[in-house]
């Protein structure tokens, strides 16, 4: 790519020709404000914020939108370009409600930090708001259309990143909101769930639904026995609350923190990830040498479930019946370890902390438990979590680290590489590997399915058994392939499906971040594969004690009535 030469605040910069001066006024260190733009996808100008000053030009330009050519002389702060970002913030501000101690953003908006950015003291431009209704209807996600400030981010992750468009711009002019189609609420709409739009908004207008009050009811009532597991994913992230670099694995000071809180039992979710392992893999086993419905595809991620129960209901048939790692534990606890501790299962509170916030759906399915029982009450996400250690004066950082309760806590690598886009196709390959051979893969690290590209294909042999895998996150990326299945393709037996681009790592409930601590969270995962004593599902022991002692073998008659369920079409609910 050819290079070609600006001038920025009168120092000479290189670029390459057909990038944005956005992308070149960062890369050379300019800290030039947006908050429409979204990395990877095309810019479209909306909110202004960005502008820049050039050399001969009568109007500002978007520095998001705008291409950089040989000899541009660009200036960033000069008193018209300062003069137009404040006026711009002063707009937004004079139509945004002045609740910024009672926000869950607040310390952490975008608004919020442009306003003291441009030093804003006094509202300068007054006149009456808008005011519409919050729409509490999601089981997972508030939306507080009074502290939107328009700029679309939302609307596009949910149509170009998720493939779902269950949001956009209602109405014209100064009545523009945005919503489900008919300004419903979401949940009438095509919804998943999946909280990538909490993640981009700027400011508090999209949130997750807190659950943090019911659980502290609950630690409080000593009629409750409170028990918590803990997901992959949320150990390399938590510690960003608390100002730790990204990517840190607080596993160990998590456990310590959350017995502090009043838990009785704390459990890590990478157990019956391992749990999963055994029966998914086995059900892939089950399928390629008996004529089964190929190929089979995951069914961990609750967000990407309701996208096939909604869009693709015909390929349903191809989903593994097992429930995802957190009902799988959900359900061990109110049955197995109920039992072993002579507790009612009615009597035990059951929460998990995921870095999702379509969890919060997935627990409340009716499918998901038995004589009105739930497997798991309540979800926390990590950020949830992060609000509830510091209201109760815990620093994690600080804390010593401890081990999970067992049984139910042991956990292999392979578990833990859930969290991150290709981990469960990869540890599920380890295992398949041995179930069909009796033999331990030499190379447990498959890098075909590493990596955060969309969608990762492979092929691995498996005793002269060529097995075709694919992984994708980002539900757009899920359409490519379902589309290609649809199309007759025949050569992939396995899918992996993560809702959210990246995985759980960079999941809807995660602590909002920028892109590279996503990458770091991933990193921390691999390091922890790379470094771990067993890295197989299957040499689990405390799996195969479960096993053992309730639930005899995998696909067993017991394992199928906990551990697996069923999924029905969405079609005509998003009409209702």
């Amino acid at each position: 790519m050819s290079s070609v030469f600006i001038e920025v605040n009168g120092t000479k910069v290189e670029a390459v020709k057909g990038e944005t001066l956005l992308t070149v006024l960062r890369r050379a260190g300019y800290d030039v404000p947006t908050l429409c733009y979204h990395e990877g996808l095309p810019p479209t100008g909306a909110c202004r914020i960005c502008v820049v000053e050039l050399e001969g030009a009568r109007s500002l330009v978007p520095s998001c939108a705008y291409p950089v050519a040989e000899g541009l002389k660009v200036k960033t702060n000069s008193p018209r370009v300062l003069r137009a970002r404040r006026t711009i913030v002063e707009l937004l501000l004079a139509n945004h409600p002045d609740d910024c101690l009672y926000c869950l953003r607040n310390g952490n908006c975008q608004l919020q930090h442009l306003a003291e950015m441009y030093g804003i003291r006094t509202r300068r431009f007054a006149g009456e708001r808008s005011h519409h209704p919050m729409d509490l209807s999601s089981p997972s996600i508030v939306r507080d259309p009074d502290k939107c400030i328009l700029c679309g981010k939302c609307v596009r992750v949910c149509e170009e990143t998720q493939g779902v468009a269950c949001i956009d711009f209602v109405g014209r002019g100064s009545s523009t909101v945005i919503a489900p189609a008919f300004n419903c609420g979401l949940n009438l709409s095509s919804c998943v769930n999946c909280g990538q739009c909490v993640v981009v908004c700027p400011t508090g207008a999209l949130s997750e639904k807190s659950d943090v009050p019911e659980v502290m009811d609950a630690l409080l009532d000593p009629k409750k026995y409170c028990v918590v597991q803990h997901a992959p994913a949320v150990s390399v992230a938590l510690g960003e609350e608390f100002g730790l670099p990204p990517g840190t694995d607080v596993d160990g000071k998590m456990v310590t923190a959350l017995r502090r809180l009043g838990f009785k039992k704390v459990f890590d979710t990478s157990f019956s990830a391992d749990l999963t392992i055994m029966e998914e893999g086995s059900e892939l086993v089950d399928r390629i040498k008996n004529g089964g419905q190929l190929p089979m595809i995951t069914s961990c991620s609750p967000g990407w479930i309701k996208f096939i129960e909604t869009f693709y209901p015909s390929l349903l048939p191809h989903v593994s019946s097992c429930k995802s790692p957190q009902q799988m534990l959900g359900a061990v606890i109110k049955t197995y370890f109920a039992q072993k501790q002579e507790l009612k299962p009615q009597d035990i509170f059951s929460v998990s902390v995921m870095p999702c916030t379509a969890k919060k759906f997935e627990c409340g399915r009716p499918e998901m438990g038995r004589d009105g029982v739930q497997d798991v009450d309540v979800v926390l996400t990590t950020r949830e979590l992060g609000r509830m250690l510091r209201s109760a004066g815990i620093n994690l950082a600080e804390l010593d680290p401890s081990q999970a309760d067992s049984p139910l806590g042991e956990r292999t690598s392979a578990g833990k590489i859930f969290g991150v886009t290709g981990g469960v196709m990869e540890a599920a390959l380890r295992s398949a590997y041995f179930l069909l051979t009796g033999e331990e893969m030499q190379e447990l690290t498959i890098e075909a399915v590493r990596g955060m590209d969309g969608i990762k294909e492979a092929h691995v042999n498996i005793n002269g058994l060529e097995v075709g895998v694919a992984v994708c996150s980002g539900l757009k990326n899920a359409r490519v392939l379902l589309d290609q299945i649809v199309a007759g393709r025949k050569d992939i037996h396995f899918i992996e499906v993560m809702t959210c681009p990246g995985g759980c790592v960079n999941g809807g409930g995660q602590p909002i971040r920028d892109r590279a601590n996503v990458l770091k969270r991933a990193d921390g995962l691999y390091e922890i594969d790379a470094t771990c004593r067993v890295r197989v599902s299957h040499r689990n022991t405390e799996i195969n004690q479960l096993y053992a002692e309730f639930l005899e073998h995998p696909l067993s008659h017991k394992s199928h009535e906990l551990l697996h369920t069923h999924y029905h079409t969405r079609e005509n609910e998003v009409m209702k």
